[in-house]
């Protein structure tokens, strides 16, 4: 069972990720001219950049308690990247009529946060190893 400053610490670093989604999402999509949903992209990869940071800080230190690992990776990332936009978008695309612009949102979504989140730990991990 979770402890209560662990539900805290996630609902609170949720509120935190989903206010930074909603920002980043818009900034970028003001300032990207698109047929792709960048905006999403753009949250999913800083998300998975960051989480691939975090986790390879959490891997090589003692610094972070249960709690702040739960506000930091489950709440404030949790809530910055999105999955179910990122579906809801290609589904869009796809129904469309833009099966190319859906499939290259799957590439691009998939590759560049799996690239994102391994740059991030392997990076740290280089450092701290």
């Amino acid at each position: 069972m979770m402890s209560w400053q662990t539900i805290l610490a996630i609902g609170s670093g949720g509120f935190i990720g989903a206010v930074g989604r909603a920002y980043l999402n818009g900034l970028i999509n003001r300032n990207v001219p698109h047929d792709l949903p960048f905006g999403t992209l753009g949250v999913n990869v800083i998300g998975s950049l960051i989480l691939g940071i975090l986790f390879a800080l959490f891997t090589y230190t003692e610094f972070f308690s249960t709690p702040m690992k739960s506000f930091l990776s489950t709440g404030m990332m949790g809530a910055l990247t999105t999955y179910s936009t990122f579906a809801l978008e290609t589904f869009w695309l796809f129904n469309g009529g833009s099966f190319v612009l859906g499939v290259t949102n799957i590439v691009l979504n998939v590759v560049a946060t799996i690239v994102a989140a391994g740059t991030g730990f392997k990076t740290i991990e280089y450092f701290l190893k």
